[in-house]
């Protein structure tokens, strides 16, 4: 798949997600084959402000592999100046949100709120081409619609991609489903066919195994899929689709030893590149991902998400995963 010059060799995203797409996070992701990471949704008001919390967050992947900075706000100038700070940084694409649901985000007329303006959305998106360089992608992210009455996926799309916009990822929900009910694969199959196709469309939502990425590219056309949800605590998905874009077999569930190796290098990513402060805080997610599905695996949550000590979290979740026989798999 191409996005402008860019080229993602695995048509598989990893979806921003606020606490959770930090560098380990997509570390891990990126180790396990996804072809391309987009860092945690940020404000730009806050970016522009100079407010460190969110600076600390738009963070370069880690050996030059390219990665994504996505923003958000509708003030043009502020949104404008977001994008070059995250130039700045080496984003190798930059990604709108305006799919939020978050009460919060809309309050401000921000995130899915913008599908109600699409001349305003479409504004944004030629401020933000503006100011990137030529060689750097912008991108949208939104929803179905606002409600079930305003569908506008198809004719949305294609007004921000008149506006410049080279790709566009759509989640098959509306913004007051949330995350609830079923991701509609035809508003994305009706984006895909509304949209010139040399520009990509993402498919997102409810992909959380092989057999229901098959189903999103089957049902809809879509160029990619972006994964949230499903990946968490499972960056073997990635292994998965990674081999079966290559034509290889797919490798199949992780063994618990797998699942012990990944949440160690997660863990030791953390310890590395978070600072110590948030280092009990950030230790505890990671085990009950990894050790989701698992005998026990409720038990270690109560204990970790009890503890507060980093070296104490570490080792509670290490004793868990080594008492388990290493070569079971699996049934995720």
């Amino acid at each position: 798949m191409r996005i402008g010059p860019l080229e993602v060799a695995v048509p598989v995203l990893l979806a921003p997600m606020a606490a959770v797409t930090d560098l380990p996070f997509r570390t891990v992701c990126e180790e396990s084959g996804v072809g391309l990471t987009i860092t945690e949704f940020l404000s730009a008001h806050a970016l522009v402000a100079g407010a460190r919390k969110a600076i600390d967050k738009m963070t370069p992947s880690l050996g030059g592999r390219p990665f994504g900075v996505q923003i958000f706000g509708r003030e043009l100038d502020v949104l404008a100046r977001a994008a070059e700070m995250a130039v700045a940084v080496g984003a190798s694409l930059v990604d709108i949100n305006m799919g939020c649901p978050a009460k919060r985000v809309v309050a401000g007329e921000c995130g899915s709120a913008l599908m109600k303006e699409p001349a305003l959305a479409q504004e944004i998106v030629r401020a933000v081409r503006r100011a990137v360089p030529e060689g750097v992608p912008v991108t949208v992210k939104h929803r179905a619609g606002w409600d079930d009455r305003h569908r506008n996926a198809p004719e949305f799309a294609c007004a921000l991609v008149e506006a410049g916009a080279k790709m566009i990822t759509v989640h098959g929900r509306t913004r007051t489903q949330g995350f609830a009910g079923k991701s509609d694969l035809d508003t994305i199959r009706r984006v895909r066919d509304a949209v010139p196709a040399h520009v990509p469309v993402v498919g997102n939502g409810d992909v959380i195994d092989v057999t229901s990425y098959r189903r999103m590219r089957d049902e809809t056309g879509c160029d990619a899929v972006m994964i949230g949800r499903g990946a968490l605590g499972n960056p073997f998905l990635f292994r998965s689709l990674a081999a079966l874009s290559r034509g290889e077999a797919d490798p199949g569930p992780p063994t618990v030893a797998e699942r012990r190796a990944a949440w160690e290098r997660h863990t030791g990513l953390i310890m590395q590149h978070v600072p110590a402060v948030r280092h009990a805080t950030e230790l505890k997610k990671p085990a009950a991902w990894y050790a989701k599905g698992l005998l026990g695996a409720n038990a270690l949550r109560l204990a970790v998400f009890s503890l507060r000590d980093a070296a104490e979290i570490l080792a509670t979740s290490r004793a868990y995963f080594l008492a388990l026989a290493p070569d079971a798999r699996s049934c995720n």
